[in-house]
C-alpha cells in the first residue's frame, strides 16, 4: 500500500464546504491501483461524497479488509480514523467500533472476493444485525491481487483473460443483502458518478445497514470481450431502476417530476432520498419486487443499477442490543468499573 503523500496545492479560487474544507483536504496518499481502475473513480465519488456532506474527517471511521479494494481508505480522508482487517473481518471491526461510538459514521470498503468468499459470514452477520453503516462491494469478478482467477460473483459463461469460461453459479450481493434483512440496497457503475454519488450520500446518512454494490472493472485482468464485468459490457447492460437523489437537511427541495412518478423516502437524520421511477412499476420500498426485478433485469443479460431496496422502518444494532450511545472514552470510570457490589448483581442476573 502506498504512503507516498499527493502535493497538496491550496489556490484562493478553490472550492470549499461549510467547513471551509477544499476537495483536495479529503483526499489520501497516492493510489498504487493500475491506472484506469475502476476502484479509482470510486474513491473520487467518496470525497466528492464526503465533501458535500461537510463532514468533519474526525466524525468518520474507514474499514477493509483485504485485496484491491481494501486499499481504498488509504486514498480518502487521510485526516480520519481508519483500520486495515484480516481478509474478510472487516464487519467484526466495524461492529466493535459502533459499539465503541455510535456517534461515528462507519464506512467500509469491501471487495466481491472479500465480501463473498471467506467474508461471507461477516458479511452476512452485520446485516442482519443492522449494523449502522455503509458497506460499498467494489465488485470486479476477479481476484486482482492473485491474477485474475474468478470471484464468486463473476457471471457464468463470463471468460477469463485467457478464454476459460466461468462455470459456477454467481453470487449476487444484492440478492443476498435483500434477503438477510439489509435496509439499504443500491447497486451502481464506478464510471457513473452521477449516480453513484447520490447513492452513497444516501446510504452514508442511511440508519442501518447500507450495502452498494458498485460495478467496477479490473482493467488487468478482467477488461476484455467476453467478460460481462468489462467497461463496455457494463456500459451497454446496465438499466437504472429508478434514479436517486439526495436532498440534505435544511436544503430547498427543487425538483421537477411527473405526478406519480416519485416518491420521497424521510431519512433518520433529517435528509431526504428522491427517487424517481423509470419504470413505473418498480418499487423500492417492496422487498418482493425488488427481488423480482433483478432476477428479470439477470436473465435478459442486464445489470439494474440505482436503489434496489429501502426500509426506513427498522432499528438498527444500537437500538437492538441496547447499547450505550455515549461514545466509550467519554464514559467516566466509576460507571465504567462500578465496583464488586454492582458486578455481583449482574452475575446473580443470569444464575
Amino acid at each position: 500500500m502506498s504512503y507516498i503523500k499527493k502535493p497538496k496545492i491550496i489556490r484562493d479560487n478553490d472550492p470549499r464546504n461549510k467547513l471551509g474544507m477544499t476537495f483536495d483536504d479529503y483526499e489520501g496518499v497516492m493510489s498504487t491501483l493500475c491506472a484506469g481502475c475502476g476502484h479509482d473513480s470510486i474513491t473520487g465519488a467518496i470525497i466528492q461524497t464526503v465533501f458535500d456532506l461537510n463532514i468533519e474527517p474526525h466524525r468518520m471511521i474507514k474499514l477493509s479488509g483485504i485485496g484491491c479494494s481494501s486499499k481504498t481508505p488509504a486514498y480518502f480522508a487521510s485526516q480520519s480514523h481508519g483500520f486495515n482487517s484480516v481478509h474478510g473481518r472487516m464487519p467484526s471491526v466495524a461492529t466493535g467500533a459502533n459499539a465503541a461510538n455510535s456517534e461515528l459514521l462507519c464506512l467500509g470498503v469491501s471487495g466481491d472476493g472479500d465480501t463473498l468468499s471467506i467474508g461471507m459470514g461477516q458479511f452476512s452477520h452485520a446485516i442482519r444485525r443492522n449494523l449502522n453503516m455503509l458497506y460499498i462491494i467494489e465488485n470486479n469478478g476477479v481476484y486482482g491481487l492473485t491474477k485474475g482467477q474468478f470471484s464468486a460473483s463473476a457471471d457464468v459463461g463470463s471468460t477469463a483473460k485467457k478464454g476459460a469460461p466461468n462455470s459456477q453459479i454467481p453470487i449476487d450481493p444484492c440478492t443476498v443483502a435483500i434477503s438477510l434483512g439489509a435496509t439499504f440496497v443500491a447497486r451502481s457503475f464506478s464510471g457513473d458518478k452521477d449516480q453513484l454519488v447520490p447513492l452513497l450520500k444516501a446510504g452514508l446518512m442511511h440508519r442501518g445497514f447500507a450495502m452498494i454494490d458498485v460495478i467496477s472493472p479490473c482493467v488487468t485482468f478482467n477488461d476484455h470481450e467476453g467478460s460481462t464485468k468489462s467497461y463496455m459490457s457494463t456500459r451497454e447492460t446496465k438499466r437504472e431502476a429508478v434514479y436517486t437523489d439526495y436532498i440534505a437537511p435544511f436544503t430547498e427541495i427543487e425538483i421537477q417530476y411527473d405526478e406519480g412518478t416519485s416518491v420521497e423516502v424521510d431519512l433518520h437524520e433529517g435528509g431526504k432520498v428522491i427517487l424517481r421511477k423509470a419504470d413505473d412499476s418498480y418499487s423500492p420500498q417492496d422487498r418482493s419486487q425488488s427481488f423480482k426485478s433483478i432476477k428479470e433485469a439477470s436473465d435478459k443479460g442486464e445489470l439494474l443499477t440505482g436503489l434496489l431496496y429501502i426500509d426506513e422502518s427498522q432499528p438498527d444494532f444500537t437500538e437492538t442490543e441496547n447499547t450505550i450511545t455515549k461514545p466509550l472514552n467519554q464514559v467516566t470510570f466509576e460507571d465504567l468499573c462500578p465496583g464488586s457490589k454492582a458486578l455481583n448483581k449482574l452475575l446473580d442476573d443470569y444464575k
